[in-house]
């Protein structure tokens, strides 16, 4: 005797399907409120001094006899916790144990700018992919498509800097972006997932670049390690700060800074002000509803994708023409994991353009004071790393934050909103 067939139930008539896994979990951390993002940034803050406790010898010591003398292995704690946030903050922000000037004043945070700039831009391309419902995992491939086309364009194009610099960070917009338009037309034309068709395209980016920095063509004969051509100092990005006395020559904070300021109001006008934004957040909310309204859905995942990939592309740009890299040249390390960094920017962010810069600025911060911490206090830069990782950690689950700070759920009709078109 055969069975029947199980029939799936559909949803009642005026709600909303429940989204797949995937969907299900970036839309439960882009609509929550922002209260949970700050809570979830002192948690793992929390946890971080826990760490610098646990890391510390003499302060292990003190613990020893904890019920002997309590207030040692309290004073030690409080010394070691607060000389290393200290020490953060100096590195980060301001140090007022500085000689006094112009540079030495703003020398941390501009460090912290630096560090934010590239973050910045990869959490607005990976934000724009979330509000269109696409996830694009792989901005390492996209980043180095981008940083090859600048170098080839850095050290072949001569002339001032309003055309060289120019001409290589539009050609690193222009690899990026025609790498990740190929992710959405695969998946446009074919439905390939973009999480398993970028995946794979970082594995092509990065051994094309293996290979191509050691050909005759592009690679540095004059080094033994693989590295490509430097591009010419026409292309590389002017620095911002250089012309402050005493030491503004030394500051690393260069003009994609300004292109990252540029991509906010950019990304911002066409998500809220366009006709393409509204049928990008159309087809992220709900691509059944689109394509009923006459949305295109295919075109809206090819050109998220391709704008995507533009904004990946002037990370790769940034890392070569900029200051994070000392010869201005390609190598195997270009990425710097930036790529995956950018994830959870945007999700700090929840892939709003405004909220992706306060994500930007945070983690810039804590990369640049995490090495003034290391070099005054000891603290391994590691720690860091896990702060990083734990605020992404609870982002991801605002019920664990709400419990544990007795906060109510989010709020009806504002989180509905919210979750439309993934507003952050």
């Amino acid at each position: 005797m055969s069975e029947q067939p199980t029939e799936k139930k559909a949803a009642p008539a005026g709600e909303k399907a429940p989204p797949g896994g995937l969907r299900r979990v970036l839309d439960e951390i882009l609509q929550g409120s922002w209260l949970v993002t700050a809570l979830a940034v002192v948690l793992a803050l929390f946890f971080g001094a826990i760490m610098i406790i646990v890391s510390d010898e003499e302060v292990r010591g003190t613990f020893s006899y904890f019920f002997a003398a309590p207030g040692d292995a309290l004073s030690a704690s409080w010394t070691a916790v607060s000389e290393a946030y200290g020490a953060l903050f100096r590195g980060a922000v301001w140090n007022p144990e500085s000689s006094w000037n112009v540079a030495t004043a703003i020398a941390p945070f501009s460090e912290t700018l630096t560090e934010a700039t590239p973050l910045l831009l990869g959490g607005l391309a990976i934000g724009l992919a979330f509000r269109s419902g696409l996830f694009n995992i792989g901005g390492q491939g996209q980043l180095i498509m981008g940083a090859i086309c600048a170098t080839l364009v850095g050290f072949t194009v001569q002339g001032p800097v309003v055309v060289a610099a120019v001409l290589a960070v539009l050609a690193g917009i222009a690899g990026g972006a025609l790498y990740g338009a190929l992710v959405g037309l695969l998946k446009a034309r074919t439905g390939a997932h973009e999480v398993i068709v970028t995946i794979m395209l970082n594995y092509v980016a990065v051994s094309f670049l293996v290979w191509l920095i050691t050909t005759d063509a592009v690679k540095n004969h004059e080094r033994n390690e693989p590295l490509s051509k430097s591009v010419s100092e026409a292309a590389e990005l002017p620095r911002l700060l250089s012309w402050l006395p005493e030491g503004g020559g030394s500051l690393r904070l260069h003009a994609g800074l300004l292109i990252a300021a540029a991509a906010v109001f950019f990304c911002w006008w066409l998500l809220n002000r366009s006709t393409l934004g509204f049928e990008l957040r159309a087809v992220g909310a709900n691509p059944t509803a689109a394509r009923t309204a006459g949305m295109s859905v295919g075109r809206s995942q090819i050109m998220a994708m391709l704008i995507s990939g533009g904004l990946m592309g002037i990370v790769g740009a940034t890392q070569v023409l900029g200051t994070a890299n000392a010869n201005n040249a390609l190598t195997p390390s270009i990425d710097a994991g930036l790529g995956f960094t950018a994830i959870t920017v945007a999700l700090l962010g929840r892939a709003s353009p405004v909220g992706t810069v306060f994500a930007a600025i945070l983690f810039g911060a804590l990369q640049a004071g995490g090495r003034a911490m290391q070099a005054s206090s000891g603290v391994s830069i590691e720690i860091v790393t896990v702060i990083q990782a734990l605020i992404v950690l609870f982002v991801a689950a605002p019920p664990l934050v709400r419990g544990l700070f007795r906060l109510k759920g989010a709020g009806g009709s504002k989180a509905a909103l919210a979750s439309k078109g993934w507003n952050g």
